[in-house]
């Protein structure tokens, strides 16, 4: 049983104040205009609403995975507003762990997957789950949580089965 967990980037205060300012700029340019005070309230409503919205529902401070070898694997993602999700796949479904590569905007970006056994075709992969997506971890850090999954596994592998 092993528990990692990836740490993704923080939230740019500088990032969110400049979307922010921009907001509010551009209501105040249409409040000269219109002098319509709804349009400022307005944009501090869409303004904290959108914040709320990003926070609870896109922004990831942390994914974690625990790997129980007689069990499955738990992927869990926190938010930045504390929400949490939970996806657990049963180590019976689990094919394999691997890093994959893929190109992206003239640059190789490196991923974590876990291959999920094809029920009707042994040989064959039914599903490609992808981990860490949000964090985006480099691949050494990758290649770390690839050897303690590899080492979960094997043992799983080499450990007499229980009829």
């Amino acid at each position: 049983c092993r528990e990692l967990a990836v740490r993704g980037p923080r939230l740019q205060l500088r990032s969110l104040s400049a979307a922010t300012s921009a907001v509010w700029l551009a209501a105040y340019g249409l409040f000269a205009l219109s002098e319509n005070s709804m349009v400022l309230s307005a944009a501090i409503f869409i303004t904290l609403i959108g914040l709320i919205i990003y926070l609870h529902f896109v922004k990831i401070d942390q994914e974690s995975l625990l790997v129980i070898g007689s069990l499955g694997i738990q992927v869990t993602s926190s938010y930045a507003s504390g929400k949490e999700s939970t996806t657990f796949i049963e180590m019976g479904k689990v094919k394999d762990v691997v890093i994959n590569e893929a190109i992206h905007m003239q640059k190789v970006i490196y991923y974590l997957c876990i291959l999920l056994q094809d029920p009707e075709d042994p040989q064959g992969v039914s599903e490609v789950v992808p981990l860490f997506q949000s964090s985006k971890p480099c691949l050494d850090c990758l290649i770390e949580v690839y050897k303690s999954c590899q080492e979960i596994l094997e043992q799983r592998k080499t450990a007499p089965q229980s009829s």
